[in-house]
């Protein structure tokens, strides 16, 4: 166990070291890319530390396959520049034994960046999602989904107006089943809108048989009411405005995912989408344990045999490919031209399969 317990902490030191040298480029990357997107007299410089804060776990979780093929190697040359592999080997110990270690502290830090991270990463994204709309149009999320169906809100300087649909298209600008409750600037009720269906087109909601009740300038709303086959709502949202407020599925925390799939299906969006990210999550953990499987096929062999360069050459231009092909697997997947699980768990799987192959022919072969 001493062994075990000393190639897990070596390893979890490299780890940490190359992530934090990431987090410190990429840190400074964002801090200027943020000045070069906004004006310094509208947003000042606390609020660029401030997005740039909320905006590096999202910008750091995807590359942990990067980081981890990078620590790999880090862990694997250390230890044959040092002669430690040729030691583990002459105690009776095979290159598969010695991979042990590192492998199951690959899977628990995928596991833990699943259950842990990925909320943390959900949770600040959305935040700046909303902190960036505002600082770039003055707006935030116009659409919700819940239980009771889809939410929407728009308005101006003269008041809001709040949407709830039973039901909608693809893209939110067809709805079923809704209904219009419009306020004042001061926040004061000022009429309610029924309607069988609603679409957006031309700047306006077209409604199809509709009933209003005014509410604040009627005594009795209901005696007030008035029927429309056809009625007409104004409206400053567009197509793209309700599709981008959904934000991406990374925003969501993975425990949220299953109950927020189930909402998109029962509102009649598509949620392959976020059915692909799911399952991509949970197959997190075997793409960073075959990343340590392929950076340690090359290099676990000890320096004096020479070649050591165009080994972590390969190695790395392998785990690049590698995640490369898991990516654009899971476009595939996105864009329905492959199963969702077969877009998602064949190529971390592929890859483990591949890296034995690969120690296995370098060990005995």
């Amino acid at each position: 166990m001493i062994l075990y317990i000393y190639f897990a902490r070596r390893f979890l030191k490299a780890f940490v070291a190359v992530f934090a040298v990431f987090t410190g480029v990429i840190t400074m990357i964002e801090v200027v890319n943020q000045f070069n997107r906004f004006d310094s007299g509208k947003v000042g410089f606390a609020d660029i530390i401030h997005l740039t804060l909320l905006h590096i776990p999202a910008l750091m979780y995807p590359i942990l396959p990067l980081v981890m093929i990078l620590a790999t190697l880090v862990l694997f040359l250390g230890l044959a520049r040092s002669s430690e592999l040729v030691i583990t080997r002459a105690a009776g110990w095979s290159g598969m034994k010695a991979l042990i270690a590192p492998v199951f502290t690959a899977l628990a830090l995928g596991i833990f960046s699943v259950t842990v991270f990925n909320p943390i990463v959900a949770a600040t994204s959305k935040q700046y999602e909303a902190r960036l709309s505002h600082y770039s149009s003055g707006k935030e999320s116009v659409l919700s989904i819940s239980q009771e169906g889809l939410w929407l809100r728009q308005g101006n300087a003269d008041g809001q107006t709040v949407i709830r649909a039973s039901g909608s298209n693809l893209d939110g600008t067809k709805l079923v089943d809704v209904s219009f409750l419009k306020f004042t600037a001061s926040g004061t009720p000022l009429s309610r809108i029924e309607a069988e269906s609603a679409a957006l087109a031309q700047g306006a909601w077209q409604l199809k048989n509709a009933k209003k009740w005014p509410l604040l300038s009627s005594a009795n709303p209901e005696r007030d009411a008035k029927l429309f086959d056809r009625l007409s709502v104004p409206s400053d949202l567009t197509r793209e405005e309700i599709r981008n407020s959904f934000g991406t599925p990374s925003s969501i925390a993975i425990w949220d995912l299953p109950a927020f799939i189930d909402r998109l299906d029962r509102a009649g969006f598509s949620a392959r989408l976020h059915r692909v990210w799911f399952q991509s999550q949970l197959a997190l953990p075997l793409l960073l344990a075959a990343m340590v499987l392929v950076g340690a096929g090359f290099t676990m062999r000890h320096t004096r045999f020479g070649g050591t360069g165009p080994m972590v050459l390969g190695a790395l231009l392998m785990g690049f490919s590698l995640f490369f092909i898991r990516n654009f697997a899971q476009v595939l997947g996105e864009n329905g031209q492959l199963p969702v699980y077969l877009a998602t768990w064949s190529p971390p799987i592929a890859a483990i399969l591949l890296a034995l192959a690969l120690i296995l022919h370098m060990e005995d072969g």
